[in-house]
């Protein structure tokens, strides 16, 4: 049985079950199962349970290993207002390994001219952006979607694209 986190914050349980439910959501979007998911990063479908719920006293590694397991990246940045930022960094920036068009719509908008595809990976929207930023219009763009720009870029200029 694990140990009970007593001096977690309401913040910090609430990022952590965030950051659970993005995970589930991201496999579920893959069709993986649970069970499978779980295997692949060798751990037991239960911890991947209480991952998935955003428990604080799994371990980091645990969460990395998940994270890596389904394609994701996650990254860490100074609270708001600090002047410490880490270059490169964001507040929980997860890039999917599988990009949907339906999800983002001036890349769907971008990417006319790509015929049955519904997914893209992170390189080859971050070479849409890249290559038709002219033809965006940054007026309309959704926060997801800003969000998503900026963790490309700096993955790009990290060499980790």
């Amino acid at each position: 049985m694990s140990a009970k986190l007593t001096h977690t914050s309401t913040a910090v349980s609430e990022k952590l079950q965030t950051l659970g439910r993005s995970i589930r959501a991201h496999r579920k979007s893959l069709s993986i199962s649970a069970a499978t998911t779980a295997e692949c990063a060798h751990i037991s479908r239960v911890t991947l349970h209480r991952i998935e719920k955003g428990e604080p006293s799994v371990t980091m590694g645990a969460y990395f290993t998940v994270l890596d397991a389904l394609g994701l990246q996650i990254q860490a940045k100074t609270k708001a207002g600090s002047d410490d930022e880490l270059p490169g960094a964001s507040a929980t920036s997860i890039i999917p390994a599988a990009i949907k068009l339906a999800d983002y719509p001036q890349l769907k908008q971008l990417s006319w001219h790509i015929h049955g595809l519904d997914a893209l990976t992170p390189i080859e929207a971050f070479g849409i952006y890249d290559r038709n930023w002219r033809h965006l219009d940054q007026t309309i763009l959704a926060d997801h979607e800003k969000a998503l720009i900026d963790a490309l870029k700096r993955a790009d200029a990290a060499g980790e694209l």
